[in-house]
């Protein structure tokens, strides 16, 4: 089971509390996590990631382990604490100013 953390926008959108909870067979990669988010939550689709080219939005970065993983690729695999469940993978809108 592979445990998600939304930003709050997201959870209502989605209309979630707390953490997303997915299971997912295979390898654990960015890819993987956000396809199986969308399909259980396709109000999500676009929101996250491009609709057709499903790259990653420029105000979105992701987390995993307390480390940035927003510029991996997105075939690369996530830690195993997330792919076991131990921590969360964390998709987190940026914040610009000036």
């Amino acid at each position: 089971m592979i445990r998600v953390v939304l930003p709050a926008h997201l959870r209502t959108l989605a209309r979630v509390q707390g953490e997303v909870k997915l299971n997912l067979e295979g390898q654990v990669t960015q890819r993987s996590v956000l396809d199986v988010l969308e399909f259980h939550y396709p109000m999500l689709r676009g929101t996250i990631r491009d609709h057709v080219t499903h790259q990653r939005r420029p105000m979105v970065r992701f987390f995993a382990c307390q480390e940035d993983v927003s510029l991996e690729p997105p075939d690369a695999l996530l830690p195993d604490a997330v792919a076991t469940g131990a921590e969360p993978f964390l998709i987190v809108g940026a914040i610009a100013g000036g």
